[in-house]
């Protein structure tokens, strides 16, 4: 067996294969024989509170309770989309929330988990909106608001987030090299996973003069993509959409 890690699938109404490959992926014999699954953020292009009433977020609450009810543990990270979710989500998801960052063994090894974001600290902009989004009293202000508001914030903040993704450069959008050393010293490990980027890729690193190790996740835009940890094995795949299956972007 082994344990899976994916990030960043952005689930939405407008891109209904994925959420289909989502739900077939939980369903699969390489999820329902696993140790755990563990979603490192941003499962949701936008998650506006843990009371929306849209389909969506049921669809997904009962493909992962059906997971957890197979007896798979399932750990959520809050990305930058989906920071939002509360514990009422989770319990009805049947998952169990984690800090950011957070370290875990996985068979022996102590691992650094992280969304990702917190290592591009060359985007000072998006670290300023990060901090003060992230406090318990914004997050409580936005949440009393009606539903409808908070689903028009989530638009507006979409939009604000993809015009800065276009207007900044690719370096400062990647990780800090040296945020990556420190935040590995400082949580006495020497191998880190992490989404966020959308960058897949097993990033060999020294720490010390020991060697240590960085794992990018990626997205599911235009395919899936999981990180499987079986002991020292370990191996990112791809997860392609059904024959004829596409998506409106």
């Amino acid at each position: 067996m082994s344990t899976l890690f994916i990030s960043d699938l952005h689930l939405d109404d407008a891109r209904p294969a994925i959420t289909d490959l989502f739900e077939g992926f939980l369903a699969s014999d390489q999820v329902r024989t696993a140790d755990a699954l563990y979603i490192l953020g941003d499962l949701v292009e936008a998650w506006v509170g843990d009371d929306d009433d849209a389909a969506l977020p049921a669809r997904i609450a009962d493909a992962l309770r059906a997971l957890h009810e197979h007896g798979v543990p399932v750990y959520f990270m809050h990305g930058n989309r989906d920071f939002l979710l509360g514990g009422e989500f989770a319990r009805r998801a049947g998952m169990q929330l984690l800090d950011d960052p957070v370290v875990h063994q996985l068979y022996g090894t102590p691992t650094l988990l992280m969304h990702g974001d917190l290592l591009c600290t060359d985007d000072t902009v998006y670290q300023q909106v990060r901090a003060e989004v992230r406090t318990p009293e914004w997050k409580a202000r936005v949440l009393a608001t009606p539903l409808q508001a908070r689903r028009a914030l989530a638009a507006k903040s979409r939009q604000e987030s993809r015009s800065h993704t276009g207007t900044a450069g690719e370096q400062i959008m990647d990780v800090n090299p040296d945020t990556v050393v420190d935040s590995l010293r400082q949580a006495g490990v020497r191998r880190l996973i992490h989404g966020h980027t959308h960058r897949p890729a097993v990033h060999d690193l020294e720490l010390d003069g020991l060697p240590a190790q960085r794992i990018v996740l990626g997205d599911w835009y235009e395919h899936g993509s999981v990180l499987c940890v079986d002991g020292d094995n370990i191996q990112l795949r791809g997860l392609p959409l059904a024959t004829g299956s596409t998506d409106r972007h």
